[in-house]
């Protein structure tokens, strides 16, 4: 078979084709067609060129559909002026099928039309040539299921499968869709649990460095300030420590474990009269009366209060620290003052604590700045009273029941 037409038949079609030749062949022998008067029969001979004809389209049923239907017509014509076969009715309903189901869908719909109007032909005709009522409604329910019945199954067949595909490529839109939230969902969970990490670590660990090397730096230091220092140490120490066991059960996901409080902004006073070097302290002032907030606004403002006194400590000069929160109406206003340090900072920093009280201020729809001013290193941010974001009712609790900090 040359290539070229090897692309246009396929193998099935032309066992089709064998097969519908075989079959019409034996129906013809056995008398197997009917005849219009019983005077005229044009004989077994005859019959067979329209069934070599329309077989002779079958191969081309698939792959190229409405040019093996145009070169069956005449021939099914033919065979229904010579007298209908019954294997020429099967192979011409089956061309009329493949028009419809593989043509375009412009093709189905004429094909439909034409079928149609063939079928009223037909009755009238019948009905017109023999004076018979019943004859004209069994000839054209003959034609209807040989025509117009093949082009509508082949219709109903199409819209399926389009239905099918538009199923399937909505399925994998929406796992698409699914495998980019899953994606954006543990980056998100990344990105929270490093905030949590540095300033939960980060904090404890530098206090613990400042003054376990102010001890080795100072080698004079009194029996009093070796204590002080120890004291800050084991505090912070075991409080790292606890900060590091609750964030390990929760990601371990230990379902029956309580979850850890989330700190409060009434544990402030606490955090910033334990952030202090030997030539730097710190003080707080509060202004406004406290509304009730969210948690997730309280541990937004706690963290980065914490943040801004753990920088001061690992970066800043010596002085004074001054911690400024004030409650309006609609905002928590946050200021962090600490000196200007000279010279190469005291440990060495990554920038992570910036980002993170970024993130932290945007999260919640509020702002952040920090920079230097008049030599000193300025913090702000302000933070909304009310917070209603990402599945976070007003309570900063999440509908799940898991505080804002760990869920």
């Amino acid at each position: 078979m040359p290539p070229n037409l090897r692309r246009l038949v396929t193998r099935t079609d032309l066992l089709i084709a064998v097969a519908a030749l075989a079959g019409g062949t034996l129906m013809i022998t056995v008398g197997g067609y009917a005849t219009w008067s019983k005077h005229w029969d044009p004989g077994a001979w005859w019959r067979m060129v329209p069934l070599v004809g329309q077989c002779a389209a079958i191969p081309f049923r698939r792959t190229a559909p409405r040019t093996a239907l145009l070169a069956a017509t005449p021939f099914n014509a033919a065979d229904v002026i010579i007298g209908p076969n019954f294997a020429s009715m099967m192979i011409y309903g089956d061309l009329l099928y493949a028009a419809a189901l593989y043509g375009r869908r412009r093709t189905a719909e004429r094909l439909l039309g034409v079928t149609s109007v063939a079928t009223a032909l037909v009755l009238g005709s019948v009905a017109l040539w023999l004076h018979s009522y019943s004859a004209a409604v069994i000839a054209a329910a003959v034609a209807a299921v040989t025509w117009a019945f093949p082009v509508m199954t082949a219709m109903a067949v199409r819209e399926h499968r389009f239905t099918a595909q538009a199923e399937r490529q909505r399925a994998e839109q929406l796992a698409r869709l699914a495998e980019l939230d899953r994606r954006s969902a543990v980056h998100a969970e990344r990105a929270r649990m490093a905030r949590e990490l540095h300033d939960v670590v980060a904090n404890h660990l530098s206090a613990v460095a400042l003054h376990s090397s102010a001890i080795l730096r100072v080698p004079d230091l009194d029996r009093a300030g070796v204590e002080r220092a120890m004291e800050v140490i084991r505090e912070n120490s075991v409080q790292g420590l606890a900060e590091m066991r609750r964030m390990i059960g929760l990601l371990r996901a230990e379902e029956a474990a309580d979850p850890p409080d989330a700190p409060r902004l009434d544990e402030l006073e606490r955090l910033v009269g334990r952030s202090a070097r030997t030539d730097l302290t710190a003080a707080l002032e509060v202004e406004g009366e406290r509304p009730e907030l969210p948690a997730a606004v309280e541990l937004a403002a706690y963290r980065i209060v914490q943040e801004s006194l753990t920088n001061a400590l690992k970066h800043g000069g010596p002085g004074r620290a001054r911690v400024r929160l004030r409650y309006t109406r609609e905002r928590v206003l946050i200021d962090v003052r600490s000196p200007l340090g000279a010279g190469a900072p005291r440990l060495p920093g990554s920038g992570a604590g910036l980002i993170g009280m970024r993130e932290r201020a945007a999260m919640l729809d509020g702002s952040f700045d920090a920079g230097p001013e008049d030599g000193s290193w300025l913090v702000r941010a302000a933070l909304p009273v009310a917070v209603e974001r990402d599945g976070m009712d007003r309570d900063g609790m999440h509908r799940d029941g898991v505080s804002g900090e760990h869920a």
